[in-house]
């Protein structure tokens, strides 16, 4: 079991409809060290990639992809999924549907950020369906940007992104791949890697 299994277990909770709980630790409450460690990981998974930018969507992925852009000493950008009357200029818009919030955004990045000599790791917190990486890597294939990798720190396997990620052809890295939960056990299994 890798360090991000182990904390799942030990602070994950699981609830009816496919849901995990990692807030205490990841999404909400974030741990520190923890999202430095999974900084370093991605670093490594991605080591001998071209990377110049890292890319995620507000508001989960934030911390997460500031911590891995550290580690590459790059900037980060993100996908707001609101336009605010301080965004100026022309717009990538890509529509995203989350399987969390149950509910479509818009999501936008604005075209002085990322272009076609950007270099992009895309990172998320995790992967459901697959629709806000999707999303993501639509934008960046809009702008003329290379995906050089996706990042997911929990994956769920036994829902369809993961799939039709890896159908696409990209490199995707999940340090922790969930195949099954028993919310009346209050048990995850995950899978070898």
């Amino acid at each position: 079991m890798n360090f991000l299994e182990e904390r799942i277990v030990k602070d994950g909770i699981i609830k009816p409809g496919n849901v995990l709980k990692v807030d205490s630790f990841l999404n909400h409450q974030m741990d520190i060290d923890l999202l430095e460690e999974i900084g370093r990981e991605f670093k490594r998974r991605f080591a001998g990639k071209n990377i110049n930018k890292v890319m995620t969507i507000e508001a989960s992925g934030i911390g997460i992809a500031a911590f891995v852009a550290r580690e590459f000493h790059v900037p980060m950008v993100f996908a707001k999924k609101s336009k605010s009357i301080n965004i100026e200029g022309e717009m990538y818009v890509a529509e995203v549907e989350s399987f969390t919030h149950k509910n479509k955004n818009q999501v936008i990045v604005s075209k002085k950020f990322l272009g076609p000599g950007d270099h992009v790791l895309i990172i998320d917190d995790f992967l459901a369906n697959g629709c806000a990486l999707q999303g993501l890597v639509s934008i960046a294939e809009s702008s003329g940007a290379t995906v050089e990798g996706l990042g997911i720190v929990i994956e769920k396997g036994f829902q369809i992104g993961g799939k039709v990620i890896r159908n696409l052809g990209y490199q995707l890295e999940s340090l922790a791949i969930v195949d099954a939960m028993d919310p009346d056990a209050g048990t995850v299994t995950f899978r070898p890697q």
